[in-house]
């Protein structure tokens, strides 16, 4: 009798064509948006080819720098990165009536 090994992608994060996780939707955003600039750019009546190699070109590039960022910081890398930058170097209190608290105040719980 054989046996499956079911459920081997558990806990692992998500993964479309090397994307992980959130750059998959980064991916879609990318690509709907670079169709819509190759349709409006033949709607203006720009010649097709050129229309083809700019949007192209442009969807290329975008799929790569989204690539590259998949591969650096991989499924949660990039939200954590972000958080970095946003954290106080140091907390600083200048009162000390924080720390004076009536003994009072606690006797209610």
């Amino acid at each position: 009798m054989k046996s499956f090994a079911l459920h081997e992608r558990i806990n692992r994060p998500m993964e479309f064509a090397g994307l992980q996780a959130r750059f998959i939707a980064y991916g879609i955003a990318g690509s709907l948006s670079v169709f819509l600039l190759f349709a409006l750019l033949y709607a203006l009546g720009l010649p097709s080819l050129v229309c083809i190699l700019l949007a192209g070109g442009l969807g290329l590039g975008l799929w790569l720098s989204i690539q590259k960022l998949s591969r650096r910081y991989g499924a949660h890398g990039l939200e954590k990165h972000s958080a970095y930058g946003r954290l106080p170097r140091a907390i600083r209190v200048y009162s000390h009536q924080v720390f004076n608290l009536e003994l009072n105040s606690w006797k209610s719980f």
